[in-house]
């Protein structure tokens, strides 16, 4: 069974698959090379390579590559501190991601950002964030953007449950439904913000219904599948392309990690993990309709051979490239003179 959710918000699934096959092994590669990522991401860590913060996505990949695989050129993605996945999934370079969390000038934003601050306006990624739920505020002013233009692109606005009971996100729920802005509200619920589960800090369970008091149309989904991910990011996206204002999607998720790499996760069982890597792993899940559906197990080793050459390269990359010099204090920085 897949993570529950509402049977209310429940859609039934098409008789084809929403991804046809070359389209489920693209997202299958795109969520490989995610998880290859961020696991090579933490045994740098390990090593000292990596300083400060640092919020492995491993377990969520289907989320972001579903949502991903909906959009169009001019879209915009904006989300939390938990975003290599998100960056990958957009088409920013592994080596230019690894290499900003190793501080170093190969990095998008030369070294200075790390973990949560890089940004590639060309792949439209807007950044992570550090400050818990801000950046819903700016992913409703990038949709203000958008309508104020007058083009048909779509903002999407990651969040997780832990912060989406903080006073800005619905201050920008309000808002996006006021003015009817193409903003796609996305939660990311893997049930413990940090490390306190849903449960103790939510007394809906149902996050999808948090745009309702607006009239902010929402669903809970599987985001352990990527084909209903897709679907109901379709969806979404087709309703705010219409021009009908804000959607909320709820993504029923699970993190296999600790909330950073400095995170024992003593507040769950191994047993809990288990199950979840065992009965909904996005990449088992994928991998075995992919083989249903004629793929070979040869067919599958390429792709993967191919994604641990691109992590590997990433990592030599990020220690090869040297530490940006002093002079990159004084730039990217905003001067006014009188």
């Amino acid at each position: 069974m897949p993570p529950e959710t509402s049977g209310a918000k429940r859609r039934s699934r098409a008789k084809e698959p929403a991804l046809a096959r070359d389209a489920l092994m693209q997202a299958y590669r795109d969520m490989l090379l995610i998880r290859r990522f961020e696991e090579k991401a933490g045994q740098l860590y390990g090593m000292g390579l990596i300083g400060g913060f640092c919020h492995l996505y491993i377990g969520q990949e289907a989320v972001v590559v579903g949502m991903q695989m909906c959009l169009q050129p001019g879209d915009q993605v904006i989300t939390s501190y938990r975003d290599h996945g998100h960056m990958l999934a957009t088409g920013m370079e592994a080596r230019g991601v690894m290499a900003e969390l190793t501080g170093r000038i190969g990095g998008y934003s030369k070294g200075k950002g790390g973990s949560m601050h890089m940004f590639s306006r060309e792949k439209g990624f807007f950044g992570g964030h550090g400050i818990v739920g801000a950046q819903v505020s700016l992913g409703a002013g990038l949709a203000f953007s958008n309508m104020y233009r007058g083009n048909d692109n779509v903002a999407l606005t990651y969040f997780g449950e832990g912060a989406s009971n903080q006073g800005q996100v619905f201050e920008s729920l309000n808002l996006a439904a006021l003015f009817k802005l193409p903003c796609i509200f996305i939660i990311e619920n893997n049930k413990y913000g940090m490390g306190t589960s849903v449960e103790r800090a939510s007394a809906s369970r149902d996050l999808s219904k948090n745009g309702a008091p607006w009239g902010i149309p929402g669903e809970q989904v599987d985001g352990m599948n990527v084909q209903t991910v897709f679907e109901a990011g379709s969806r979404a996206v087709a309703h705010c392309r219409a021009g009908n204002g804000p959607y909320l999607l709820e993504m029923k998720t699970y993190r296999y990690r600790g909330h950073s790499m400095s995170d024992p996760a003593k507040y769950r069982t191994r047993e809990e993990v288990q199950k979840m890597r065992e009965q909904h792993d996005c990449l088992e899940t994928a991998r075995a309709e992919l083989l249903a559906q004629g793929v070979t197990e040869a067919d599958l080793k390429k792709i993967d051979d191919e994604v641990k050459a691109i992590v590997q390269d990433s990592a030599e990359f990020a220690q090869e490239s040297p530490e940006p010099p002093e002079s990159e204090l004084w730039t990217d920085i905003l001067l006014e003179t009188k």
